[in-house]
């Protein structure tokens, strides 16, 4: 059964446009580690959290600084990177499993053991 993954804006449930979609299901396998990203023409930004710095989130261009100030709120004290400045890095083509494969041979999260 084929499934599609639903993609919505944090603080007003706004769904991202096709192109913007197709993205967030590309990037559903990065690897990316308490990172933000703007995502298509349209500005969305998305923040790569997991772990200690939570789920990935999702906020459309009107609730961008929202979107920011909310995660510097609760993960500021954790770790620096909610702090990071904009403009953010778009992503990467490729991506997805190769991109984990990669980090996986380079030895891990690139955090000292």
């Amino acid at each position: 059964m084929p499934v599609t993954p639903v993609f919505r804006c944090q603080f007003c449930a706004a769904r991202p446009d096709p192109d913007v979609q197709a993205e967030f299901v590309r990037q559903m396998q990065d690897a990316h580690f308490g990172r933000y990203v703007d995502v298509g023409p349209s500005r969305w930004l998305k923040w790569h959290g997991r772990g200690p710095l939570g789920p990935t989130r999702y906020s459309c261009p009107e609730h961008r600084g929202e979107l920011t100030a909310y995660l510097r709120s609760h993960y500021g004290t954790v770790a620096r990177q909610p702090w990071n400045m904009g403009p953010y890095p778009r992503p990467l083509p490729g991506g997805g499993n190769a991109t984990s494969a990669k980090i996986s041979k380079m030895g891990g999260s690139g955090f000292a053991m």
